[in-house]
């Protein structure tokens, strides 16, 4: 199975390493290349992680900040993705790393409905 993939976002940070250090430095910037966003659309790009992005915008900020892709997003790996491996439980009885320190719940006994 293909591990799952995630990543990081630095629009923020390359935002701040050219000297654009307002969300609103971006509006006249992306009107220059036809892209029409709200202040709010932009403060979302800027310090949100956007889930889905045009790549007109995406082309549009690579050319604003004279940056890679890879200046813009890194690849990680995905939270929580590393498989444990499975214990196999041995017959009759349980390690004691399961239950609370040594005390182990007691196996239920089925009885008729008649009784004992």
């Amino acid at each position: 199975m293909a591990a799952k993939l995630d990543y990081h976002w630095h629009l923020r940070k390359v935002m701040a390493d050219r000297g654009m250090f307002s969300t609103t430095d971006l509006l006249p910037l992306l009107a220059e290349r036809g892209i029409t966003l709200s202040t709010s659309q932009v403060y979302r790009l800027v310090v949100e992680r956007p889930e889905r992005l045009s790549l007109k915008i995406l082309m549009a900020l690579l050319d604003i900040l004279d940056c890679t892709m890879d200046d813009l997003i890194e690849p990680i790996a995905a939270a929580g993705t590393a498989k444990k491996p499975k214990k196999a439980a041995a017959a009759g009885s349980a390690p004691e790393s399961e239950g609370l320190g040594g005390l182990l719940p007691k196996r239920a006994r089925i009885r008729g409905v008649d009784g004992p």
